[in-house]
């Protein structure tokens, strides 16, 4: 073990705060994706009083690793000032954020090394737990607050630019799917004169087979009538022969 690697315990310490006035909003879960998800647990007759509160910049964990695969659900609350959480979550907080920045030890929780470990000595019989002094136990490397600093910060801005390419991902494929639908559905795709086609008078015929109407000159067909297998070549009536 490296020597910059620290024992977590004396840098976390658990919150036990009950909601002792019985608000009913803002009630939260931990999603293995480590991020705080609205709840959907029935309510019904449930005494709220006996909800955990989480604040912001403190963590909230799921010591029952039976039914979450590989990851360990545990997230940060970071966008909202407080939350209400079940009473069978476990909730901590950093000590001292001079010596542990709250971020920093939130993008260790993402790493998937810290999954495997914490999956591997979850322990028992009915239920797998991964306790509270099981996770006291992990050591990490801890350097200084200023280099702490400067790893979430590139964190941060690495996210971001993945976030702004997973939108304009999203926003290239609902493009291709409208165009595909006007083109291929609706028949409006461009006619010589750039207007949409089958709106501008552009002649259809139907298909018996289909029970639809298709542009004239288009035909129905099959994608092995005209994609090839690499190393092979097209043969009569859209056969494949492999090369020799």
């Amino acid at each position: 073990m490296k020597s910059n690697y620290k024992r977590l315990g004396p840098y976390i310490r658990q919150v036990d705060i009950r909601n002792k006035d019985d608000k009913r909003d803002n009630l939260l879960g931990v999603s293995v994706t480590k991020e705080f998800i609205k709840s959907i647990a029935n309510t019904v007759g449930t005494d709220f009083t006996k909800y955990k509160v989480v604040k912001k910049n403190q963590f909230t964990y799921i010591p029952d690793t039976s039914r979450r695969g590989d990851k360990i659900a545990v997230a940060l609350l970071e966008k909202e000032e407080e939350g209400l959480v079940s009473q069978a979550y476990t909730v901590f907080e950093v000590t001292d954020s001079d010596r542990l920045l709250p971020e920093y030890l939130m993008m260790w929780f993402r790493r998937p090394e810290f999954d495997r470990y914490a999956r591997f000595i979850s322990h028992g019989s009915v239920r797998e737990i991964f306790s509270w002094e099981d996770l006291c136990e992990i050591k990490l490397p801890i350097p200084s607050i200023k280099m702490q600093e400067e790893i979430v910060n590139q964190y941060n801005v690495i996210q971001d630019r993945i976030n702004q390419n997973n939108i304009i991902i999203r926003k290239t494929e609902e493009t291709a799917h409208a165009i595909y639908k006007q083109w291929f559905v609706d028949f409006e795709f461009p006619n010589e004169n750039g207007e949409p086609y089958k709106s501008s008078g552009g002649e259809m015929e139907f298909i018996d087979g289909l029970d639809m109407e298709i542009p004239k000159g288009w035909r129905v067909g099959t994608i092995g009538e005209i994609l090839t297998p690499k190393g092979y070549i097209r043969g009569p009536f859209g056969s494949a022969l492999k090369k020799e």
